[in-house]
């Protein structure tokens, strides 16, 4: 009688078990976040390998670019398809598929001979990362039907997704500094050979409701749409013209395919994704913060980063460094969550979290072309704890809204938001930045106007040119190309203010409180997988 009862709770919730099954749900947190944390940490990784690349594989200019860029656009596109076929074939099984291809990919890329194959072992990389991202979401979001103990899951989750991405330079600048580029690939090959073994006997399997066929052209026009959104943007970010055929046509394309992806799904009686969803103020509004918030700051960073490096002059790993305040306030944020979600509500948590963030933007514009650490550390300190708390606020928003069979798809929503924004935002603040930086270096005394226009195109490239002149010359072309920098990047700050404080005022339609948790099911206590999915699904807001 017994064991017809949870056999039961466990087909509805769409959790099955298996040798490891009875691994605590604690337990699970811990290895779903080590796998977000490597997929994390390539992201940024590379960024101080670049130079070493440059110089042992001899990239032209675009395999460069597509070298830096490949993986997170790969990535990007392929969210919605593995997070909505996780949820039809088991989110384990494409997680551990993930943790495979990812250990393959890292050893191609850190043994290639020529640009090509690291472009293609970079993809292949990128095809991983999506496997593993929505998985990870999903499965937490199944092990933790109580939303307490989900908003503590989900703060240390995302707690992990910031240290990874902050702390990748940091990493990167020790490994090129000590071995050879290619060690920023090669760490990734035990840890993942280890969490195929772990993932495979601790964590449980678990899926959506089967019911109609998996839309696989719905699938590839999602990833199609995505592709082409994303890098058109990104061309955008790399300094390509708004209006050339190679930004605006695959802009355009990627828009297309995504209205007719939408339409497509609300036509059909099986969808992939339950566009219904965005009509419920707390998902979609939450999937907006996403975007803003990533929108406001990656860009953001990538230019503070050039700040350290080119105007301070630090090196790879000393920029790394000074960023670990920004890494240990965003723990703090993740780590604080639960109970500020509880105290707050999602509404005023992520509205405070937007201005605080805005302000500590407005602290940073003091910055100058000396170095003030202590000044510098508390503006990074501020950033860090109103950035990840805005973050921790959205996502837990949105994946509570949504329902549990459909996590993956939920997943995938919100890990593309948060690509699509950080995509956005390289582009609309570079091209902020350039356009503010540029005009001040058309006349500088004693400097040839050619050397001066191509001064205007970036810092380091200022730097490059100066390098080619007299003293006198090299030294003007040098303070002004400085100085110009930094008024570019007091207008990027602000620019970036308005955003966040545009994304607090739209954090408004969220929820005042958030919802009471479910009530546990009898089988939930021995461990994941337990829950009934009636009980869950009754304590969503509507």
């Amino acid at each position: 009688m017994s064991g017809t009862t949870t056999s039961g709770a466990e087909r509805t919730a769409g959790v099955t078990r298996h040798r490891g099954g009875g691994a605590n749900r604690w337990t699970v947190l811990i290895v779903l976040c080590v796998s977000l944390l490597f997929v994390a940490l390539d992201t940024t990784i590379l960024y101080v390998a670049v130079p070493a690349v440059t110089e042992d594989l001899r990239p032209g200019p675009v395999e460069l670019l597509w070298v830096v860029d490949v993986y997170p656009l790969i990535a990007a596109s392929l969210l919605i398809l593995f997070g909505t076929l996780g949820d039809r074939v088991g989110r384990r099984r494409i997680l551990l598929f993930g943790y495979g291809l990812f250990a393959i990919a890292s050893a191609g890329a850190a043994l290639a001979p020529n640009p090509q194959i690291l472009i293609v072992a970079r993809a292949l990389l990128g095809v991983g990362g999506a496997m593993i991202m929505p998985a990870t979401l999903s499965i937490l979001r199944q092990v933790f039907p109580d939303r307490r103990e989900r908003a503590v899951a989900i703060g240390v989750w995302s707690a992990v997704a910031a240290v990874g991405a902050a702390v990748g330079p940091v990493l990167g600048g020790f490994l090129v500094e000590n071995f050879w580029w290619g060690s920023v690939f090669l760490i990734n090959i035990p840890m993942m050979a280890v969490m195929l073994l772990v993932g495979r006997w601790l964590l449980p399997e678990s899926r959506g409701e089967r019911n109609g066929p998996w839309d696989v052209l719905g699938a590839v026009v999602a990833a199609l749409g995505v592709l082409g959104l994303v890098f058109g943007v990104k061309r955008i970010g790399s300094g390509a013209p708004v209006l050339g055929w190679t930004t605006l046509l695959p802009i355009l394309v990627g828009a297309l395919l995504l209205a007719l992806f939408v339409r497509r799904q609300r036509r059909r009686e099986h969808p992939l994704i339950d566009m219904r969803l965005f009509a419920r103020p707390a998902f979609g509004t939450s999937v907006g913060c996403i975007v803003l918030a990533m929108l406001a700051l990656v860009g953001l960073q990538l230019i503070a980063v050039q700040y350290l490096q080119l105007v301070l002059g630090m090196s790879p790993l000393e920029t790394g460094l000074r960023m670990l305040p920004l890494v240990f306030a965003a723990m703090a944020a993740g780590l604080t969550g639960s109970r500020m979600l509880t105290r707050l509500g999602p509404r005023v948590m992520v509205s405070a979290g937007f201005v605080l963030t805005a302000f500590a933007v407005l602290c940073l514009t003091t910055m100058g072309t000396h170095d003030h650490p202590w000044q510098l550390s508390a503006g990074f300190v501020l950033l860090g704890f109103g950035f990840q708390s805005t973050l921790f606020g959205a996502y837990e928003s949105m994946l509570s809204e949504a329902p549990a069979e459909a996590s993956g798809g939920a997943a995938a929503i919100g890990e593309t938001s948060y690509q699509l924004g950080a995509g956005i935002g390289v582009a609309l603040l570079g091209s902020v930045m350039n356009a503010v930086y540029a005009p001040g270096l058309h006349h500088v005394a004693g400097v040839p106007h050619r050397a001066s226009r191509a001064a205007g195109h970036s810092l380091g490239e200022a730097y490059q040119v100066a390098g080619d002149l007299g003293a006198h010359a090299r030294r003007a072309l040098r303070e002004a190309a400085r100085a110009s920098f930094v008024h570019g990047l007091h207008v990027t700050l602000v620019a970036s203010a308005v955003l966040l404080l545009v994304g607090a005022a739209i954090a408004l339609r969220l929820p005042r409180r958030a919802a009471e948790p479910s009530e546990r099911a009898d089988g939930d206590a021995a461990g994941p997988g337990h829950g009934s999915e009636r009980a869950t699904a009754a304590s969503r807001p509507h």
